[in-house]
């Protein structure tokens, strides 16, 4: 399989970046994204020249740091799948290949396809915990959570926060990655004391550092955790109701 990849280069955040183009042969179709970055690396180490710098952990599909854009279009071409798990049969022999940072401008590029992503970090700080006595853990039955319930905050709790939401985001709204997380905590009642607090945390620090939603869509179908488009209902929502508990709940 031959492919053309054109590959964001750039050595430091405060030197300008640029594409360099690279013809591959060889390449297999069963190999994933990361896994052809390997291969050209392997070709440009044998050569001397320096390899492509990019961010990768797991490569099962569940953490999310290996995100880029490819072709202008986060993490791949397949929906709902992280770059680690987006393999060369969705490209045809022959098709040039784009591959870029996460472009957004709350994640500024470090060196090449890596991005700092604290960004989102601090909006977990702001508000993505519960505060619980420490000591002897509680018996599993002492709080009683239904089924349902359960499901709901574990389907919200799901999101790898990979920043692929707000790369696709015309605006660069984080309102997908905030709203899984304020609704996770929100449903479950060890999350209820601090609930107001939270939202008003975590809302602040998103009208910081991101831009405001439009609600696109382009956020769900890029996510590889599958967290609907729902979840940006929570922002609002939370915003509202902590605005109306002012000094009631805190």
């Amino acid at each position: 399989m031959r492919l053309t990849i054109e590959v964001w280069r750039q050595e430091n955040p405060d030197v300008p970046g640029f594409f360099e183009e690279h013809a591959i042969e060889g390449a297999q179709e069963e190999m994933s994204l990361l896994e052809l970055i390997d291969y050209l690396n392997d070709h440009l180490v044998s050569e001397g020249r320096e390899p492509i710098a990019y961010d990768s952990d797991c490569r099962e599909g569940i953490c999310g740091t290996c995100g880029i854009t490819v072709n202008d279009q986060p993490h791949g071409p397949v929906p709902n799948t992280p770059s680690c798990r987006q393999h060369l049969r969705s490209f045809k022999d022959g098709q040039k290949l784009r591959l870029e940072p996460l472009r957004s401008a709350a994640f500024p590029v470090i060196r090449d396809l890596v991005v700092d992503r604290s960004a989102m970090d601090r909006v977990i700080q702001a508000g993505g915990f519960v505060a619980v006595d420490a000591g002897t853990a509680a018996d599993a039955d002492s709080m009683q959570i239904g089924h349902g319930r359960a499901e709901k905050a574990l389907d919200f709790a799901a999101c790898i926060g990979c920043g692929a939401c707000i790369a696709a985001c015309p605006n660069g709204a984080a309102n997908l990655f905030a709203g899984s997380v304020l609704n996770h905590l929100s449903t479950l009642p060890q999350g209820k004391p601090e609930r107001s607090k939270r939202a008003r945390s975590i809302i602040q620090e998103i009208d910081e550092s991101f831009g405001p939603c439009s609600v696109y869509g382009e956020c769900a179908v890029t996510c590889p955790a599958g967290i609907p488009l729902s979840a940006i209902a929570a922002v609002n929502r939370e915003r509202a109701r902590a605005a109306l508990r002012r000094g009631k709940d805190d």
